[in-house]
């Protein structure tokens, strides 16, 4: 193999491996949820009475947090509660579900 062809194969190695280093980037941005995790699948320290992941006590508990792909929290579905309030996910700690 001749030297320029060489270095175009190359070249052309490291543009793919930078374009898809790029993309796997972009897709892995993740942001806090805050309200969207069942008890026990938090992430780290959920408010009084939790100290790290998976410590949390109540399902969607509003200060406990799971990360999920950046721009989705706002579009997850949640059940309503127990006295058929809606729930909604949030980008902060919220003020229900919390344990007694």
């Amino acid at each position: 193999m001749s030297r320029p062809l060489k270095t175009a194969a190359i070249a052309g190695a490291v543009a793919t491996a930078l374009i898809a280093q790029s993309q796997s980037a972009q897709a892995g941005k993740k942001e806090k949820c805050f309200g969207v995790a069942e008890a026990g699948q938090n992430g780290c320290a959920a408010g009084p009475g939790t100290t790290c992941a998976g410590t949390s006590s109540t399902d969607y508990q509003g200060n406990a947090w799971m990360l999920v792909e950046e721009g989705t929290c706002l579009t997850i579905e949640l059940p309503d509660t127990a006295d058929g309030k809606m729930r909604t996910p949030s980008l902060e700690a919220l003020d229900r579900d919390l344990p007694a």
